[in-house]
């Protein structure tokens, strides 16, 4: 099927491009969430051996619906003793940069709001604003629970930010371009396969990034009730709520784009096709969700500084002499070659780094 190349003032006029693709953006994005409520609801379900939601409406497809007016019903708290506006503004600082992110993500060839020349900079530099708005909710309940799970997501956030930047520094390496657009046209090859260690360092990244399982400290129930959202409720709990789930799905949106060819594919439409890949995307995170216990804080922070870290710089470094031996396109060869040192760094490292078992590593 013929690739459709959008102009970049597509439908027509600078401000009606940017007008269509804002609500394009607020209503994918909405739809999606309700879409993954649904999907990880009923999918955990089947893995934990029940059936999840299935009464509102066929199949409880209207879940998400019912959830929506229940919180909007819900009495909106505000501790007595906290600051009235951090506590307000909070979940508003965490949910509009994550709306940002998808400024740059292509759905296709040219279908995007912004085709930014520092589009992957711009998505280092703006998904790492909604930690503020956890913290600001951590500081404005003047809860100790909300406080350490506040503190917990700006250690996270420090710590996982630098492995997923190099990890990312690769793919750019190879495409040539900071543009995520360029990106994606340059995956003849689809970038996962060029780079499977930097795929997993960034997947592993990533969710720790939004704070999902097996890295989810921010809101571990058993340690310290609910994290950061502990003193929330009604509306601004669903916007925290919201933010789970938008950042997955950007997360999801990124990774087909840096790494699964994005909207490249045959036979399909090209938005079709990067629909596809960010749901294929999104059912493994909720899978490894219903599979993998929640690790202990110091062996969240192990795992970064003593594992990812160097495993990043190594496979940076790799990238870096294959692009300067084969500068002009990595040929099908390197992909076996590159599975094997992720296979034997993988081996290595797991004989050298250990997370500590039962006693705390610090």
């Amino acid at each position: 099927m013929a690739m459709l190349t959008l102009s970049p003032d597509w439908p027509g006029g600078y401000w009606l491009h940017w007008g269509v693709f804002v609500v394009i953006i607020l209503v994918f994005v909405m739809a999606m969430i309700m879409g993954f409520i649904y999907l990880e609801r009923r999918g955990v379900g089947r893995f934990q051996v029940r059936l999840g939601p299935n009464r509102a409406g066929p199949f409880g497809v209207l879940q998400p619906v019912a959830d929506a007016i229940k919180v909007l019903l819900k009495e909106d708290i505000i501790p007595a003793a906290g600051d009235k506006w951090v506590h307000w503004l909070a979940p508003v600082v965490a949910f509009v940069p994550v709306l940002m992110l998808f400024a740059v993500v292509p759905f296709q060839d040219g279908a995007l709001l912004a085709d930014l020349n520092i589009g992957i900079l711009y998505v280092v530099a703006v998904s790492s604003i909604s930690v503020v708005g956890i913290f600001m909710a951590g500081w404005g309940s003047n809860n100790k629970f909300s406080l350490l799970g506040a503190m917990r997501a700006v250690a996270q956030e420090v710590s996982y930010e630098i492995p997923l930047v190099l990890s990312i520094i690769g793919v750019v390496l190879i495409s040539g371009s900071l543009s995520l657009n360029e990106m994606v046209k340059a995956q003849s090859i689809p970038f996962i396969l060029l780079q499977p260690l930097g795929f997993l360092i960034y997947f592993v990244d990533a969710l720790a990034e939004i704070n999902r399982s097996p890295f989810d400290l921010l809101e571990a129930d058993s340690e310290i009730v609910a994290g950061y959202h502990t003193e929330y409720s009604g509306m601004k709990f669903a916007l925290f709520y919201l933010v789970e789930y938008a950042e997955a799905l950007a997360i999801s949106a990124i990774i087909t784009t840096l790494f699964l060819g994005g909207w490249r594919g045959p036979v399909l439409p090209p938005f079709l096709w990067f629909l596809i890949k960010v749901v294929g995307v999104f059912f493994v995170i909720f899978w490894i969700r219903s599979t993998i216990p929640r690790i202990r804080v110091d062996q969240l922070m192990a795992f970064a500084w003593k594992c990812l870290l160097p495993l990043a710089l190594i496979n940076l470094l790799i990238t870096g002499i294959e692009v300067l031996v084969l500068p002009a396109a990595l040929p099908w060869t390197i992909i076996f070659v590159n599975l094997a040192i992720m296979v034997v760094l993988i081996l290595l490292w797991s004989k050298f780094f250990q997370l500590g078992g039962g006693r705390v590593e610090v």
